[in-house]
């Protein structure tokens, strides 16, 4: 049994966190949580979100898997663009210049606010009354 060589990176945004793996092979494939990624994602914009590092640079084809958990649909997604594009920049470092200026690379910090004691929600005041 061969052990076929992969690299492996986290992406995450929000609440969600993807494991990405990705091996050189013959032809493209992407799987997400076993399954295939245009099952899992069912809006254009979605699946466009994940194709997207591998869609900026050209030449070999990948084979990636996906382990995804946490979060919305939507968010996974944007983890799984960040865990990928760390994958690719690992595999050729050469690729880092036009991921970075993609924004690719960067971990989007936004998350929603804790809420506070004595408030509606994170930052919603009750109304204010004077008597």
């Amino acid at each position: 049994m061969t052990k076929e060589k992969y690299i492996e990176a986290v992406g995450r945004r929000k609440t969600s966190t993807a494991r990405v793996r990705i091996t050189e092979g013959s032809k493209s494939s992407f799987i997400v949580n076993e399954m295939d990624a245009k099952d899992y994602f069912k809006t254009d914009e979605q699946k466009r979100l994940i194709i997207d590092p591998l869609a900026s640079i050209t030449g070999s084809k990948w084979h990636v898997e996906v382990r995804v958990s946490g979060g919305g649909i939507h968010s996974q997604a944007e983890a799984i663009r960040h865990g990928l594009s760390r994958a690719l920049v690992e595999s050729d470092p050469e690729m880092r210049g036009k991921l970075k200026t993609l924004g690719f690379l960067k971990r989007d910090p936004r998350a929603k606010e804790r809420r506070k004691f004595g408030l509606k929600k994170a930052r919603k005041a009750p109304q204010w009354s004077k008597r």
